[in-house]
């Protein structure tokens, strides 16, 4: 594939290139509060369980507020979406750098602001922008580029937070962060949506109640919803809660902060090969795969006796398999509705994510204050890969009826999902 080709316009490369920038910079300081919860015990006197709901908080607006950002991507472009919701990621961070960051304070910062922050700036808003401006042959691999390169921020950002807060405490290296999310707001100047000449779709007349109408009624879109919420709880759980899951175990601290980068790294080349794969063979069956492996690196990571080589395995293994669902997730969508209404339609299959991610967060930690050990949470975990792996298998690939018939000129080009 060609470089023309593959870029219609500069409006999508420049697109691409800053929505990747903003992805980098999110996910990327995402990626790191796990690695801040012994410090925050230590100094503020926040629980695990107390920690795990701020996440699982962040993770329920990063959700709730997904939806509304894309709406507004949708209609007003996406500058405006993405940069206001990096106004609300800086206020969180700053806060908590600032206070007050305790009691309620603490899940209003690290909870609320962030997660609304995360709601328009994170892979989702971006990603859907991305999709706006290439055909459905190449979509997918496009999609799968700014998850690569959020993944990139996986891999770097817990390695410099692991040696910021080392060098240089907490409070200090919350304030890099600011210093990159102001970064990120500058960026998002450039993650254009395309105009209407640039448009490469057909016109799409819905209103955005009849596009809801239409998804919800859609078996297929029901069924993705149901499965991605597996996605979130799967890796909120890693993310947040494996750095005291292997101290746990015996191992040493810098374990933790080698398995998240682990985790970026792999993602990269599993984001890039799923996005690849999604335009040769069926979606679905990529999905399910994922998740039957996930359950399998799960089992051989919480059985295997401890040891730094098979926590190495694991986030290789769980990384490879980490975001390469996001790809063939917003590629069935767009694929089912075209992308008019792609920010708000993946925006709702997002929400369901985040509230399988606050289960995630919150149950970690819970279950490990109430009995000692996270086993609980894993089980759960390994029972869900089951649950998606079988749950993707009934969904159709087709373009729903409306736009099989702006596609192919007739209305019974495509059954309805």
């Amino acid at each position: 594939m060609t470089t023309e080709k593959f870029f219609k316009n500069n409006t999508a490369l420049v697109t691409l290139i800053a929505a990747c920038g903003v992805v980098f910079i999110s996910l990327g300081v995402r990626q790191t509060f796990g690695l801040f919860f012994l410090d925050f015990k230590e100094e503020l006197d926040i629980t695990l369980t107390q920690s795990g709901l701020a996440i699982g908080i962040q993770m329920l607006m990063w959700g709730l507020t997904g939806p509304i950002f894309g709406a507004i991507a949708d209609k007003y472009g996406g500058p405006k979406a993405i940069s206001l919701a990096f106004i609300f990621f800086i206020a969180g961070i700053y806060f908590l750098y600032a206070g007050p960051n305790t009691g309620i304070f603490f899940q209003l910062d690290l909870g609320i602001l962030v997660g609304i922050g995360l709601g328009g700036t994170a892979i989702s808003i971006p990603m859907a922008v991305v999709g706006k401006h290439f055909p459905l042959s190449n979509r997918t691999i496009a999609m799968s580029i700014v998850t690569a390169v959020g993944s990139f921020g996986y891999f770097i950002s817990p390695l410099f937070t692991s040696y910021s807060l080392k060098a240089f405490g907490w409070h200090d290296t919350l304030l890099f962060f600011i210093f990159a999310l102001v970064i990120g707001f500058g960026i998002s100047y450039f993650v254009r949506s395309p105009s209407k000449e640039q448009s490469i779709e057909q016109p799409n007349t819905q209103n955005t109640s009849e596009a809801l109408k239409e998804a919800l009624g859609t078996k297929s879109y029901v069924l993705l919803v149901l499965g991605f919420f597996v996605c979130g709880f799967h890796i909120t759980l890693v993310g947040t809660h494996v750095p005291t899951y292997v101290i746990d175990r015996g191992l040493e601290e810098w374990t933790a902060a080698a398995i998240l980068s682990l985790i970026g790294l792999f993602n990269i080349f599993g984001s890039l090969l799923s996005g690849y794969l999604s335009t040769k063979i069926s979606k679905k069956i990529i999905l399910s795969a994922i998740y039957t492996l996930r359950g399998i690196s799960i089992i051989l990571f919480i059985f295997l006796p401890a040891s730094t080589l098979n926590a190495f395995i694991f986030g290789a293994s769980f990384g490879f398999l980490w975001l390469s669902t996001v790809p063939a997730t917003s590629g069935i969508v767009a694929h089912l509705f075209g992308t008019k209404y792609l920010g708000l339609l993946y925006g709702i299959v997002f929400l369901s994510h985040q509230i399988g991610s606050f289960f995630g967060a919150y149950l970690g930690g819970l279950f490990h204050d109430l009995y000692g050990s996270y086993d609980y949470a894993w089980y759960l975990a390994i029972a869900l890969s089951v649950f998606a792996a079988i749950i993707h298998l009934p969904i159709k690939e087709q373009a729903v009826l409306r736009l099989s018939w702006q596609i192919y000129g007739h209305p019974f080009a495509r059954c309805r999902n």
